[in-house]
Formats: structure tokens, sequence, C-alpha cells
């Protein structure tokens, strides 16, 4: 062999060690750990790992071949986010996404070194996860659920499709630091509006229950369901109660109307999951939380159950109707 040979030989075999070493770095077995914050078994949390695991393989990682997930389900309150977050951690995963405010704060006493995307925060610089929303600036960055502004909406398209109501009870978690920002913009709209408020805990299922059975005993009552892990993991009772009691209700969320709630306004919950798995593909390909901004909702939706508004004998007004992204019969 030549020397002009040996250089090509020599030289084509070296430009193709990176591309076999990247080819072997794809297709490592990557470790993803996920928290949720509702239970394995509610269709809402099934939809959302469904997205989730379509985003990932759009972005070419497949479960069991180059990718592996550790999930834990039901982190609604602190002591099960932190056992769950200390779990995950300990399986020392290449990057952790994180649903609900409790899981991220949880992780973040945990590691200041794994990488967490986040999902479902109402304000993630208020709590203290993000620097800013442009620059994060630590291990975590993700995709905020909703501006606070959005609060104020509720309380006026309960006004448009009930005009009698004069009293409006605000179902919140006092635990979740958003719910007081959510409150407040109501606050702000209340009085113009002409609507006396007060406030229910959604914290304990009978609690609930004796509160919006009280509530209900003085007339011109409706109810406005703030956005909380908690008031996803009871949505079944209060919109349950709701309809027993006739009180008509505006969730925060449009899932709760497609499961049998009245109306509701707000951003799509499923489609962030599928998003989160664009940034947890980049993470795993290199790039760092703090440099990746956090991302706002694209996507709000005005969902009406005509079906429960015509059980309530509730005759929603045509321009509601007409603004309506989906009406459920």
């Amino acid at each position: 062999m030549n020397r002009r040979s040996f250089i090509t030989v020599f030289g084509g075999a070296a430009a193709a060690w990176p591309l076999a070493a990247r080819a072997q770095q794809a297709e490592r077995m990557r470790r993803i750990g996920v928290i949720m914050n509702v239970a394995a078994d509610d269709p809402e949390g099934q939809a959302r790992i469904a997205a989730f695991h379509q985003g990932l393989l759009e972005w070419g990682w497949t479960l069991g071949r180059n990718a592996r997930i550790d999930a834990r389900w039901g982190a609604v309150d602190a002591d099960s986010s932190r056992r769950y977050a200390a779990e995950l951690v300990g399986l020392a995963p290449d990057v952790i996404l994180a649903s609900a405010a409790a899981a991220v704060g949880a992780l973040q006493q945990t590691t200041r070194t794994i990488p967490i995307v986040f999902v479902t925060i109402i304000d993630p610089v208020g709590a203290g996860f993000v620097e800013s929303l442009v620059h994060p600036g630590r291990n975590i960055t993700g995709f905020s659920l909703f501006e606070y502004t959005l609060s104020g909406k509720w309380l006026e398209l309960l006004k448009e499709i009930a005009p009698g109501v004069t009293r409006a009870a605000v179902l919140r978690d006092p635990a979740v630091g958003s719910g007081a920002g959510q409150y407040a913009i109501i606050q702000a709209v209340a009085s113009s509006l002409r609507v006396e408020l007060r406030t229910i805990e959604v914290r304990d299922p009978g609690e609930i229950e004796r509160a919006i059975a009280t509530f209900a005993q003085t007339p011109n009552g409706g109810l406005i369901i703030a956005g909380s892990p908690a008031a996803a993991v009871q949505r079944n009772l209060i919109i349950t109660l709701a309809a027993h009691h006739q009180l008509p209700a505006v969730y925060s969320q449009p899932y709760f109307a497609r499961s049998g709630g009245l109306i509701a306004y707000g951003p799509d919950s499923v489609s962030p999951y599928r998003r989160a798995a664009g940034y947890v593909d980049r993470i795993l390909k290199g790039e760092k939380p703090a440099d990746l901004p956090v991302q706002a909702p694209t996507k709000y939706a005005l969902v009406v159950n005509l079906k429960t508004a015509k059980a309530m004998g509730l005759e929603l007004p045509a321009t509601v109707l007409a603004r309506a992204d989906e009406v459920i019969e």
C-alpha cells in the first residue's frame, strides 16, 4: 500500500469513528424520571403520559430501545412529592419530567444537578423555580400553565351564563402558592360584577362536600374551580356536587367539562406534555435547562357541556355557545 492509499484509508476510517461513536451513544439507554400529580388510572393522566411518549418517539426516543421511564403517580401533596422525588433522584436519571408545583419544589430541594422539565406550573418565577421566564438560570425549565389574569375571566363567564348569581364560592388549594394569586384576580373583578366571594378548600373530600352543601343553602350561588392539583384529583366529586346542588360552575381547564362539568375555559392540558418531550430531547442531547426559556400555553379552549346544562335546566346564552371551541351534547 502506497502512502497516498494509506492516508486515504486511514483518513476514511478516522472520519468514520465519530459517526460510529455517535450511533453508539444514540443507542445508549437514557433514563427519564416522571412525577405525575394524578393517579395512574386517571384518564387525564393517561392522555398526558401518552402525549409525552408520542413526543419522545417523534424525537427518536423509543421506550425499551434507547430510553426508559421510571414513573411515580399521585404526587398531590408535599409528603408524597418528597417521597417520590427522593426515589427518582436515587435512580440517577438523565432528566426528570415533573407535573405540578409540589413535585417541582420537592425535586428542587433534593437535587441541584439533575435537569428538570416541569409542566402545569402557574407561576414558576414566583414559586422560585426559575430566575426568569426567558433565562431560567438553574437546572429547571418547562411549560407554564396560564397567567393569573385568566382567573378573572372565570367569574365573568359565570355571570354571563348565570346572570342571577350574586355569590360565588372559589374552590382552591391553600397549600399551593398560586391559589392566592388566582383568588386575588377574581377578587379584583368581583366588585364590578357585584358578586360576593367566599373560599372553599379542596384538600379533604368530606370538607368539600360539607362546604358546598352549606354554600348551596343560600340561593343565587355559583362555583369557580381554580387551578390546582387537588382540584384535578377531586374533580369527579366536585362535578357531582355542583350538579346535585344545581350550582352553575366554571372550571379552570377544558378536561373538567369533558368529565361532566358545566363549562371550562383554560389551556389544553395534554399538549404541553408532548412539547415537553422536545425539551427532554434537547437536554438528553446536551443542552442545559438554564438556556431553555419557559414556554407559555399555545392553545386555550372554551368547552361547554350542553348535556350538563340541560340536566340543570340551564339555558346557556347563544353568545357563549357561538364562542365555544367544543360543545358536548
